[in-house]
Order: structure tokens, then sequence, then C-alpha cells
């Protein structure tokens, strides 16, 4: 008896072990080909309560992690149903994948599914391709499209696997994509109507519009194919406020935001008070500006003025200063590069320029040389974000590179002095240590 529970148990055990491919015999190295889909795509298909279906010619890896229904397994990675707000039911039957609504198929609605790159199967090999279903279970068959691409405005660059979303405005139907390596992405067919198309960076890769992701949108009207380049950043509902602030030399303040700033903007030195500390005393301001605006103003001449204004530097070398070196001539361009013109970059994935450069810093110039042993109340009013939101960020600049934000105050009404430490009480009060008893 003990032996025929034993059978039992390893047999289970069997059973359960995830399927291997036999030993021996010639390594395959071929990626598993799709033979075939049901349903057929365009197909107008009243009542249909069936799976879509996706047939290899072998047996399709499961992958590491399963479905659950969350979107967090393998093979329900690889799958787009649209329009629906819900992870689809995905099946595994060894070489075929089975698809269908957790809430089942709506009457006259339009439904796309898209089986995406990345299954394996058995031996590891990846099948590179991708398809798509299309069909309406009443409704007529979509003939419209919607073609862009997704950018990553942080740095510039095209970004690959980027989710989109394409809401169809009013109903709120959702048709959902992802780019390819240069970022593109070419959605269709679809509902002909106006669409609210979005773009998200999908850091967790489960195909959805998640507010604290990186994106942005396009409004595209009804019989327009184009959408243009979506440039996704992240979208903060406060206003800037600044982190650090630093002298860079005695006329020269850094001033560090902890989001990124409107590119677009230039904001006129009347925006902003310096003030001396403690007797607030106004310093004026000449002009606050992104680095490369401001090094081309006040780099040239920020050592003459320094060094003219400055009284704790040492004084200027009296010698005279050495010969410039010599500059070697430039290399020859590359023969595919015309004179003037930079190399092609073949891969499509290189920086954009249609859209300025992000900056998260501001570079501040006062018109009277600042003090470096004392304190400052700087104060900026209407610096905007990248998402739009103003407002007014403050910051007191202390001694020695040491920073107090002024939303750190303790009374609303004091800017000019920090909130004394409330961990421990003043020197003359603090009470003399009890002898240890003995």
């Amino acid at each position: 008896m003990i032996r025929f529970a034993a059978a039992l148990l390893l047999a289970g055990a069997g059973a359960c072990a995830r399927i291997q491919p036999p030993p021996g015999g010639p390594e395959d190295t071929a990626p598993p080909v799709l033979i075939g889909v049901v349903p057929d795509s365009l197909q107008r298909l009243p009542g249909f309560g069936g799976d879509v279906e996706f047939l290899f010619d072998e047996t399709i890896s499961q992958g590491a992690q399963p479905n659950f229904g969350l979107g967090t397994g393998d093979l329900e990675r690889q799958v787009l149903l649209s329009p629906s707000d819900q992870v689809p039911t995905v099946r595994w039957k060894r070489s075929r994948i089975t698809v269908k609504p957790r809430e089942g198929w709506r009457p006259n609605t339009v439904y796309r599914v898209e089986l995406l790159t990345g299954l394996r199967d058995l031996r590891n090999n990846t099948w590179r391709g991708s398809t798509v279903v299309t069909f309406t279970t009443g409704t007529e068959l979509p003939s419209d499209s919607l073609h862009g691409r997704v950018v990553d405005w942080t740095n510039r660059r095209p970004i690959g696997n980027a989710t989109v979303e394409a809401i169809l405005l009013p109903d709120s139907l959702s048709y959902r994509t992802t780019t390819d390596s240069s970022g593109r992405f070419l959605l269709t067919p679809i509902p002909r109507g106006e669409y609210l198309v979005v773009g998200v960076i999908d850091q967790n890769r489960n195909h959805r519009w998640e507010t604290r992701e990186n994106f942005d949108s396009i409004r595209v009207a009804a019989g327009s194919d184009r959408v243009g380049e979506i440039w996704a950043f992240r979208h903060d509902t406060l206003p800037p406020r600044i982190g650090t602030a630093a002298l860079q030399d005695t006329l020269s303040v850094i001033l560090t935001f902890a989001a990124h700033l409107d590119p677009y903007q230039r904001i006129d030195p009347d925006s902003v008070r310096i003030l001396a500390l403690p007797d607030s005393v106004p310093v004026p301001a000449r002009a606050i500006l992104p680095r490369p605006v401001f090094d081309s103003l006040f780099s040239a001449r920020a050592r003459q003025d320094t060094a003219a204004v400055d009284t704790v530097a040492a004084p200027p070398d009296t010698a005279a200063p050495p010969p410039p070196p010599a500059v070697a001539p430039p290399p020859d361009p590359p023969a595919a590069a015309r004179p003037g013109q930079a190399p092609r970059d073949t891969a499509d994935r290189g920086p954009l320029l249609t859209r300025p450069e992000l900056y998260d810093r501001l570079y501040l110039r006062s018109g009277e040389p600042l003090d470096p042993a004392g304190r400052y109340l700087i104060e900026v009013v209407g610096v905007r974000s990248v998402s739009g939101v103003a407002g007014t960020a403050r910051i007191v600049l202390a001694p020695a590179g040491r920073v107090a934000p002024l939303d750190s105050l303790r009374a609303r009404g004091d800017t000019t002095r920090p909130p004394a430490d409330s961990t421990r009480p003043p020197p003359d009060t603090i009470p003399p240590a009890r002898p240890r008893d003995e």
C-alpha cells in the first residue's frame, strides 16, 4: 500500500513538471512558426462566442510567470486585446494559445487581438514575428488607421516597446498597440472617429496607461491618420520647487529644481527676488536663464566681472598669459556624410531635435556681488513645470553651500529666519547631566 501511494505521488509530480525537449538528436535552433489563426481576420461574426486561437508548428513555452488574470504572466504580456479594460483570459494549449475577453464578447463591437513578438519554444528559440486579428461582432468592418512615433523627452530619443492607446471619443473605447525599436507604431484597422492617442513609456510592461509613468497625448480628428510625435514626460500636478541652490561665483547662483521645467519659458528678471538676510536687503537680479543661454551671455565675461568685483579672490596674475595651444585640424568627415552634414542614423534611434532639451536647472545672475558667507532668500515667481503648472519657488541660500528650503521655515509670516532645531533645546536651557548611580 505504501509503495502504491508513493507511485501515485511520483506520477502526480511528473504530470505537474514543465515539459522539456527530448534528449539527443540534432540541436533545434529554428524559431516557432505561426501556421494559423482562428477566426480569419476582417470578418463579421454576429453572436461570436468562441476563442481567438493562434496555432504554431511546435509546442510553445508557458514562460516562467504563470497567468493569473493579473497581466503579469509571460503569455498575458504577449497579448493585446482591444477594446477591453480587463486582462484577457489567455490559455496555453501546447502549440496553441487561446484568447478571449474576461467579460465576454460584446455585440456590435470592433475587436482587435494582437499577438506580440517574443514567444519562445521549449528550446528557447524566439518568435520574432507579430500578428493581428481584427473582426466585428455585428458592426461594419473598420478601415481607418493611425501612425506616429513615441519619444522620451528626457533624452529626446525614440522609445521601443512603448504602449500606445487610442481612445475613441466620445465612447472611450481604447485600442492598443506597441512601438517598434525606432519608436514607431501603426494601429490598423480601427473604427472611424476622433481619437485621443496616448503614448506611454510602459515601465511595468502591463500595457496600460498609468499616470505615474511618463506619457503624453495628442488629439487626432476623425478621418486623419497622422499622429506625429508623442513626447512622453513625467506629468506633475504641483508647481516646481527648488531643491538646492549653490553659488557658482560671486555673481551667479545655480538653482536646481525637483522636476523638469517648461523649456519654452523665459523668466523675466523682475520675477526674481533676492533678499540679503537677516535685514531683507534687496539685491537686484540681472538674469535667470537655462545653462546654454546663460553660458553664451556670461561665460565669456564672467571671469572678468568676477576678477573685478570679487574682493575675496586672489589678485590677478600680472604675468603675460601663455600662447594658446595649437589647434589640430578637424578630421575628414565620413565618406557617407556630405560636407556640413552629420552621418545618417541608419538605425533611426538617434536624438530628435524637433523639441528643446528638458532641464531642471536655472542659472541666476545677480546685479551685485553676493557674500559667500551671507544668507539670501531667493524667490522665483511664475516658474512653470513642463506639465504647465506654475507657481512661486523659494529657497534660502546659506553659507558654505548649505541650503535651507523656505518650505521648512516654521513661521509662514517670518521668511527671513529658519526654524530652530525642535529636537533639542537651546544651549542655555540644556539641563545638566545627572550623575550615574554608584
